[in-house]
């Protein structure tokens, strides 16, 4: 690494911070390329100044998803950078669901979705044949875990509600699977009506972003409908009648049910791996 790398990159959030007057903070870390900082024993990982310089334009500027961004040559002007060094950053926030790049209009602030950790969990997940299983039921564990920690906020919002939408899903889930055809449709939409009233959305967020990869992984290991779906279909029925019945207790007995034929088949390849 050149010795005065550090000093460059020092110099670009300090033109940043310069454009938008915008003062050090006495608890920010240093980004400096090469240099690491510690939070509590854990080592973090240096990271594009340009990237960080952009990030702090968009909180900087409250701009929220949809919002426009600076112009390329704007943004090579505010920072102090070259063309090609914001482009890698664009390209790096574009990734992650920062910033959205439409050919011919500009870019603005993306969705700040849960979709890169979704994509990399898929691949983590299904890189290693052998440990491939194991991880799903991880992926399991956790939705059950969400599952499970909402229990009590969901039956105090649906007690005594009728649930129509819900249990209009639930009709059209059963009939689904009556005619021999995938739910996964309506099953996502039960899951994301019935945490659309969380009061923490990240809870609500994590939740369908679990279920998104455990429903992605499945096809690609191979893995069967379970012999006893219907038993699924059914829980997602008691569901509702023990949250209208306001009962939180009888709510997790059913999300064991709920998730029991997935897991049998899980055990089921295992086994068979195993010979």
């Amino acid at each position: 690494m050149p010795h005065n790398a550090p000093r460059e990159d020092q110099s670009v959030q300090g033109r940043t911070r310069q454009a938008r007057n915008y003062a050090p903070k006495a608890a920010t870390p240093s980004h400096s390329a090469g240099q690491n900082t510690s939070y509590v024993g854990t080592t973090l990982p240096s990271r594009n100044p340009t990237v960080i310089a952009i990030e702090e334009l968009i909180r900087d500027q409250n701009l929220t998803p949809g919002d426009v961004l600076p112009s390329e040559a704007a943004l090579c002007e505010m920072l102090g950078v070259s063309r090609s060094s914001v482009r890698e950053a664009m390209r790096t926030l574009a990734s992650l669901d920062v910033v959205e790049t439409r050919h011919g209009h500009g870019s603005y602030v993306g969705n700040m979705s849960l979709a890169p950790l979704v994509n990399g969990m898929v691949l983590r997940l299904t890189l290693n044949e052998e440990l491939a299983l194991e991880n799903l039921s991880h992926v399991v564990d956790m939705r059950v875990a969400l599952d499970m920690a909402n229990a009590e906020e969901l039956a105090r919002y649906y007690q005594g509600q009728p649930m129509e939408k819900l249990r209009g899903i639930v009709e059209a889930m059963a009939q689904r699977f009556a005619d021999g055809e995938s739910f996964a449709r309506e099953d996502f939409e039960f899951h994301e009506e019935l945490t659309n009233h969380l009061s923490n959305p990240l809870m609500r967020e994590m939740s369908l972003a679990f279920w998104e990869i455990h429903t992605r992984v499945v096809p690609v290991l191979g893995l069967s409908d379970p012999e006893d779906v219907e038993d699924t279909v059914k829980a997602h029925a008691k569901i509702l009648d023990a949250l209208h019945d306001g009962d939180p207790a009888r709510y997790r007995e059913l999300i064991t049910e709920h998730y029991g034929p997935l897991r049998r088949v899980i055990e089921k390849k295992r086994a068979q791996a195993r010979g």
